[in-house]
């Protein structure tokens, strides 16, 4: 038998991008390659890429140079937003071979005919507005959960925002196709889908290629509710502006869908809000939360928020510090904001220095802690469910509650991937929960 070529992969950035690493791992299996791990000696390393932080050029030469000591005579393909966005400057990196754009990154294994090192990266990019097709993908990165992708792309024009530019307009997978694939990802023992995409509220449009519009988010999550076979449904990231009450009174009622909103806020102050043209006002915000509380008081409710904005001053920062601080939420993903080409903020007036970025985001960092602190305290002494991750941590298993609570208890191989009815406890050092199983069959 010939010795088959050996392929391994690298993603940086969202849930999304692992999602269609996973698809293109599979398009290379198809093709007669073996799949590795990153560590390992390769023949082909694919590096999907991110534009979304300044650190994720930084991360991908590191990456580069990675391969290169593994095997300097590796072909090495750099795919994703990043290779989208700037091309030719990921082409010019030592080592890289092919770098290929928003429509080319799925028919990757086409242009790997030649494994011979190129001097100079080979770049295959598209105008962005070709990028109008849909390709469906998911990822099983761990047999716990899988990533599911059912849109792609993003017709919003915030001023700080490059993902327009790297993926094009929204548009999303046909609503057969999203259940086709949650079916599959049934089968395989997986107990918790999260869904992804670059705008998932904006579900449903470019279905058909086009504009045309026949269903909508809510008939997504009515519809994925309904399949057989999967536990745990998740909606990952959804803007308030496509947050319908419809959608949360479902989810409050569903068979499947966890009480578990991530919703991106990026500001408290309206002013900064108008800058980065974001669809609402903080006034939306707060009625989600508060929607969500009513049907939901046990939901857990993420934000994103982005500090040293261009124009944001000490009054709008702190107006941003109170509202999070009075809000009823769980947890922050706190951005520092970095300037990127070609977006409208880069030219701004009013720039934050970076000493002033970094003390905001300390600050915002440290409510976090303290939101989380107090969401976790306010569920002690109720009873959940848990779904067990598949490491061993020093002697622990890890898992999360459907309202996303990091639990621990000692470790057991038996309870790798498996749900468990169990009463929170107490609030350990490191901050996670410990719990008491509420069926015995787990403690034997």
């Amino acid at each position: 038998m010939e010795n088959r070529k050996k392929v391994a992969f690298y993603t940086l950035g969202c849930k999304l991008n692992f999602s269609e690493t996973s698809t293109i791992a599979r398009n290379f299996n198809d093709e007669g390659f073996d799949r590795v791990d990153f560590e390992e000696i390769a023949d082909i390393y694919v590096i999907n890429t991110c534009s979304v932080t300044e650190n994720a050029d930084k991360q991908f030469k590191q990456v580069v140079k990675k391969a290169m000591k593994l095997n300097e005579k590796a072909f090495v393909a750099a795919v994703g937003c990043y290779a989208q966005l700037k091309p030719e400057e990921l082409a010019a990196v030592d080592g890289v071979d092919l770098v290929l754009g928003a429509t080319e990154k799925f028919k990757i294994t086409d242009y790997i005919h030649d494994l011979s090192k190129n001097d100079m990266g080979e770049v295959h990019s598209c105008e962005i507005a070709e990028a109008d097709f849909y390709v469906g993908s998911y990822s099983i990165g761990d047999r716990t959960r899988a990533f599911l992708k059912v849109q792609d792309g993003c017709d919003y024009k915030c001023t700080y925002c490059t993902i327009p530019l790297a993926r094009g307009i929204s548009r999303s997978d046909a609503l057969e196709n999203v259940l086709q694939n949650a079916k599959e990802i049934s089968t395989q023992n997986i107990k918790e889908i999260v869904l992804t995409g670059v705008n998932i509220g904006d579900y449903g449009k470019g279905e058909f290629g086009n504009k045309k519009h026949e269903h909508t988010f809510l008939d997504l999550v009515q519809a994925l509710d309904k399949v057989e076979g999967i536990e745990r449904l998740r909606i990952s990231s959804i803007e308030p502006n496509l947050l319908k009450n419809e959608t949360i009174d479902f989810v409050s009622k569903s068979r499947t869908f966890v009480p578990h909103f991530h919703i991106p806020l990026q500001s408290g102050s309206n002013d900064i809000l108008k800058l980065m043209k974001r669809r609402y006002l903080r006034e939306v915000y707060t009625e989600r939360v508060n929607k969500i509380r009513e049907v939901m008081p046990h939901a857990c409710i993420g934000v994103d928020v982005i500090v040293g904005f261009p124009g944001e001053t000490d009054e709008h920062f702190l107006e941003t510090y109170h509202f999070l601080n009075e809000m009823d939420i769980s947890y922050l993903h706190v951005f520092t904001y970095s300037e990127r080409d070609n977006t409208e903020a880069a030219n701004m007036p009013g720039i934050v220095p970076a000493n002033v970025r970094a003390k905001r985001s300390k600050m915002l960092r440290g409510l976090s802690v303290k939101k989380r602190r107090a969401f976790y305290e306010s569920q002690i002494g109720t009873n959940r469910t848990v779904l067990f991750e598949s490491e061993n941590k020093e002697g622990y298993i890890h898992g999360f509650t459907e309202n996303y609570v990091k639990v621990k208890t000692p470790w057991n191989p038996e309870l790798v991937n498996t749900l468990h009815e169990i009463n929170l406890t107490k609030i350990d050092e490191d901050g996670s929960v410990r719990l008491e199983f509420l069926n015995k069959l787990a403690e034997a």
